[in-house]
């Protein structure tokens, strides 16, 4: 089973870069099924890193629920809306099948078919001895059911409404019988019995089954040709070639055609309640109009959970959508430890002070003497140049100078050159709208019962902002909304001078504690503040814990 490596939502170059790299080396090591996926796209900055590095994006998931592609059976075992009891029995006979999707000659669903109403076919008309006798197929159908041959056929494959009927009787009374019928309905069965044939060619029958493996002589096949009658050669006797006709009547009229069909795509848990009072034993799946499976009630009993190895990141509040509900294997993070992450099993959980996830992931190849190629290396080093600042920022510990300085033996570019390409490409402000600049790197906490959101985005000088201001405050305001959160704020970092303005959608209580300058209402000039985690998240988590708390 595959186990996905993400990073956390709206994902930065460090949380797309380790999980690319941790899903390299767990395939390496450990779990070769390891997938990296995001739960968003990449930012620009990270585009260009995986660009230089010759890396594609990892898969972009944004729900891990299982959905019922995941669940349903792709092996498809199915019928046709133009196949014959004998067929259709026989294939849900093999397969221990109780019912079974049918598709027209284009495969689009066109109903389903039980065993219980497929049997009703071949006891269709019961006792009454003219429905009895009554079977809708075509003669094709009719010799491959026997197993048998034609002597003479005329229009084979068209469909007509038998009556079948068998000689067993006198001629004189065989033809006082078959005188009852049109005869362009009449299937005449007959042994070899001339006197029983003639009459039957002669009234132009639709069509006459010798049983037993006997032909019609010469002179009665001239005569067959003359008056168009087809002729099947069956090798059974006459009471198995009689019972078999009847199971080559044609499934169309026992199709249930009012069904309930599902998307490949629909959430389990959307599909459990859909189907949960439904009295439909199979419910056919769809992607884009064809089956592409089939599932049962009895598949979403205990339907498989997704394994995830979360990095850059330990709180369900930033994971991917999901998560809450999946295996977490493992945990690789650089953060503080935070939110409800639970487990039913012991996993590992590696949590350290260091500027980025990317080291940790770099050490551990280090340390399992593992060469990463080229393009991981530089991957890696993506990461730590850009949660670090290029070491510069205040997260960066002597971990950090190391891993990189590793790191820099396997890459192809020289890393300083290479970190100031990378800083001055994909400024947010000057390509994107307000509203995903506010969401690019956002994470959600909560605190001392406050819900709120803290996103960052690194310029080269605050010229930008200061044109965009009001817009990224309207906007600011609109992600509170949309997420439910007491506030919002934009964290803005010049990275040629090592410090950040800080826009709030709103200010809560306590704020007045803080002790930078206020340049406008809700907006701080914070001098050296750099780092979200490790400088702007303790300053606001020491300002909520000291405001009083209301009654």
């Amino acid at each position: 089973m595959t186990v996905f490596v993400f990073g956390h939502r709206n994902p930065d170059t460090d949380a797309i870069c380790s999980a690319i790299a941790y899903a390299d080396f767990l395939k390496k090591t450990t779990r070769p099924d390891a997938v990296a996926a995001c739960c968003g796209a990449p930012n620009q900055r990270t585009e260009f890193a995986l660009r230089k590095a010759k890396l594609p994006p990892p898969r972009i998931i944004m729900d891990v629920r299982p959905e019922i592609e995941d669940v349903c059976q792709r092996d498809v075992v199915f019928a046709r809306q133009s196949e014959v009891f004998y067929e259709v029995y026989q294939r849900m006979k093999e397969h221990g099948l109780r019912a079974i999707p049918i598709v027209d000659d284009n495969d689009k669903v066109v109903g389903i078919v039980t065993l219980l109403e497929l049997l009703e076919l071949v006891l269709q008309g019961g006792v009454d001895p003219i429905h009895s006798r009554e079977v809708c197929s075509n003669l094709t159908k009719v010799a491959s059911v026997l197993g048998g041959t034609f002597q003479h056929v005329v229009d084979p494959d068209r469909t007509d409404e038998f009556v079948v009927t068998v000689g067993a009787m006198s001629a004189e009374g065989f033809t006082q019988r078959m005188n009852q019928f049109s005869a362009e309905r009449l299937l005449v069965v007959s042994g070899d019995r001339p006197t029983i044939q003639l009459p039957a060619l002669e009234l132009g029958v639709r069509a006459m089954v010798i049983a037993g493996g006997y032909e019609l002589s010469s002179g009665l096949l001239h005569l067959a040709q003359a008056r168009g009658v087809s002729v099947i050669i069956s090798p059974y006797d006459t009471a198995t070639t009689t019972m078999r006709i009847k199971a080559a009547r044609l499934i169309d009229s026992v199709i249930q055609r009012d069904f309930i069909s599902l998307p490949a795509k629909m959430p389990v848990e959307a599909a459990r309640q859909q189907i949960f009072r439904s009295s439909q034993t199979v419910f056919p799946v769809l992607d884009n109009g064809k089956l592409v499976g089939v599932l049962s009630k009895s598949d979403l009993v205990n339907p498989p959970m997704p394994e995830l190895v979360l990095v850059d990141h330990n709180e369900l509040s930033q994971a991917v959508q999901g998560a809450e509900d999946a295996i977490i294997t493992e945990v690789l993070d650089h953060h503080r430890l935070g939110g409800s992450l639970k487990s039913s099993n012991p996993i590992r959980f590696t949590l350290e002070p260091v500027g980025s996830t990317c080291t940790l992931v770099a050490r551990l190849f280090r340390q399992a003497d593992l060469k990463p190629s080229a393009a991981v290396a530089l991957c890696m080093a993506s990461g730590i140049i850009s949660d670090t600042l290029f070491l510069r920022s205040p997260t960066t510990t002597d971990v950090d100078r190391d891993i990189l300085q590793w790191l820099q033996q396997f890459c192809a570019f020289d890393l300083e050159e290479y970190a100031t390409e990378f800083f001055e490409v994909g400024s947010a402000l000057r390509s994107g709208e307000a509203g995903r600049v506010v969401r690019e790197d956002c994470k959600e906490f909560e605190e001392a019962g406050v819900k709120f959101s803290i996103s960052q985005i690194e310029e080269i000088g605050f010229d930008l902002f200061w044109e965009r201001k009001d817009e990224l405050a309207a906007a600011l305001e609109q992600l509170a909304k949309d997420n439910q959160l007491d506030f919002s704020a934009l964290l803005v970092t010049d990275i040629s001078s090592n410090g950040s303005l800080l826009l709030m959608s709103r200010e809560p209580e306590g704020w007045d504690e803080i002790n930078y300058p206020e340049l406008e209402e809700n907006l701080y000039e914070l001098e050296e503040v750099v780092s979200r985690k490790k400088q702007l998240l303790p300053l606001i988590i020491s300002l909520l814990d000291s405001a009083p708390q209301s009654s």
